[in-house]
């Protein structure tokens, strides 16, 4: 990328290196939105969702679908670190959406351990 190496070149430049940064931020912007645009319709076929029926399927798909997002990070990064031809905004963003999915799969974990002492703690 050509835009990275002007940003060292121009630091000293003072309020044109931080025009610079701003246009290569909306650039990055733009292609991240680009990126979730085409992740959200390619994702998953209709015919290969499948409904849960209970709880217990709920919470596998659920963490299924956190793992594969893990793991698809980690292939990622492991490509951009040997070197082959990968997006970083790609690799970033994948990156993102791993984090924020075991965030959440934390948040309901210890919703559930809340919810299962105050059951635990009930008078019967």
């Amino acid at each position: 990328m050509s835009g990275v190496s002007g940003i060292g070149a121009s630091a000293g430049g003072g309020a044109m290196s931080v025009d610079r940064v701003m246009a290569l931020r909306s650039q990055i912007l733009e292609r991240n939105q680009a990126l979730s645009r085409a992740g959200a319709t390619g994702n998953v076929a209709p015919t290969e969702m499948v409904k849960p029926t209970s709880f217990a399927d709920t919470m596998e798909t659920a963490l299924k679908s956190v793992n594969d997002g893990q793991t698809q990070a980690a292939k990622l990064s492991e490509s951009y670190e040997r070197g082959e031809t990968v997006d970083i905004a790609k690799v970033m963003l994948a990156r993102q959406q791993a984090s924020v999915g075991f965030e959440a799969t934390l948040q309901v974990r210890n919703k559930l351990l809340s919810a299962y002492k105050d059951i635990m703690s009930m008078p019967v």
